[in-house]
């Protein structure tokens, strides 16, 4: 019975997993990816391309940029993924991957070393025989975080579409929901707590607002849903308010979260959350209440027609032979990123196990599918 993965590329995702790239950002004082940039800079020059290592703004972060030239006349595809990992507390030797019943294990594993190496894979397989058009391999910081690194690519790059190899059972992805970060302060007046009349409890005055969340998240699962997503949905994430038992909090803050769909975006949460603070408001004309959006990524939303998905889905029907499905991922990706800067984009990678949790897994068989198949999609799109 013939091996499920080639030996190089198993050889390839081995070594990324054995480099620890623990975001720094989530666990502070973490290794980053400065090494693991290194290795995958050093091991795309011996096979021919044109690399350099991208400034992201963040402190020895960089990105790998590595360009496959192509013959000319053709059309340029870029490969993304992104090496940083989350953290590994609970974890049993986390970066000493090991092989066992078709998986490999270890931290990043599945989250997305598999799609990186079998991206770098397939890339290097057409350098072989390069395309007509340019093959760019972006292997990008800080996705777990605040996308930096593929912030950074976009400032520089503008391929004609691309493919993130995130993991998804060798399914193409073309939806995910977005998300909204609102925060809501209320202020109250600080007092000694044995006089009520001086004080303003600004904890308490934050509890129609919390209702109102509530009442909303409910009023949008009943709502309009997209066909692929559902609906959008709210929660109330952080609060804090108050220094002392003894004292009325002059302030309370809340922290939220607005999962939205395509058509929703910051502006519609906060229209949302402002409607709230002046319903609360109408029945307490003392309430003095704020919101602000503090960050926002936009909705995934791909059009199964571009030529970069008909290439993908014909590259993945003739290497499983069976006919491509579709589907949405209940996760952000950077893919979002590069469909709002008007690049299309398509999203496949390996099947596996552990996102984020303390056993991780890519199944090996599918990290050869997606392998196989980014080398397809860049034949057909490329030229």
């Amino acid at each position: 019975m013939p091996p499920s993965i080639d030996e190089p590329l198993r050889d390839l995702l081995m070594e990324l997993v054995a480099i620890d790239s623990v975001n720094p950002t989530l666990v502070p004082g973490a290794a980053g990816e400065e090494q693991i940039a290194g290795h995958i800079a050093g091991w795309l020059r011996e096979r021919g391309f044109d690399v350099r290592l991208q400034d992201t703004g963040a402190p020895d972060r960089p990105n790998v940029i590595g360009v496959l030239r192509g013959t000319g006349g053709g059309r340029t595809l870029m490969l993304n993924g992104h090496v940083d990992t989350v953290g590994v507390a609970g974890m049993h030797q986390p970066h000493r991957p090991r092989v066992e019943d078709g998986r490999l294990y270890g931290r990043g594993a599945m989250d997305m070393k598999g799609g990186v190496a079998a991206m770098m894979h397939a890339a290097a397989r057409a350098a072989q025989e390069p395309p007509r058009g340019d093959v760019i391999v972006a292997a990008v910081v800080d996705e777990e975080h605040s996308s930096v690194g593929t912030e950074a690519t976009l400032r520089e790059l503008r391929p004609d579409a691309a493919i993130v190899t995130e993991p998804t059972a060798m399914e193409l992805t073309l939806w995910h929901r977005g998300f909204v970060w609102v925060e809501v302060e209320v202020a109250g007046v600080a007092a000694h707590g044995s006089r009520p009349n001086e004080g303003v409890d600004a904890i308490a005055k934050m509890g129609p607002i919390l209702v109102g969340i509530d009442e909303l998240g409910r009023a949008l699962a009943a709502g309009p849903a997209h066909p692929m997503l559902g609906t959008g949905s709210v929660h109330a994430s952080l609060i804090e308010g108050g220094q002392e038992l003894s004292s009325y909090p002059a302030a309370c803050r809340l922290q939220l979260e607005r999962r939205t769909i395509p058509g929703e975006d910051a502006d519609t949460a906060l229209a949302e959350i402002e409607a709230i603070i002046a319903r609360a408001a109408a029945s307490d004309p003392a309430l003095d209440a704020r919101a602000r959006v503090t960050f926002e990524r936009k909705p995934l939303d791909e059009d199964k027609d571009a030529d970069v998905v008909v290439a993908l889905s014909e590259a993945v029907r003739e290497v499983t032979g069976r006919e491509p499905s579709f589907a949405s991922s209940a996760a952000w990706m950077d893919a979002a990123l590069i469909a709002e800067a008007g690049i299309p984009v398509v999203v496949v990678g390996p099947h596996g196990e552990g996102l984020h949790g303390e056993v991780e897994w890519v199944d090996l068989a599918t990290v050869q599918q997606c392998s196989d198949a980014v080398l397809g999609a860049i034949r057909r799109f490329c030229g």
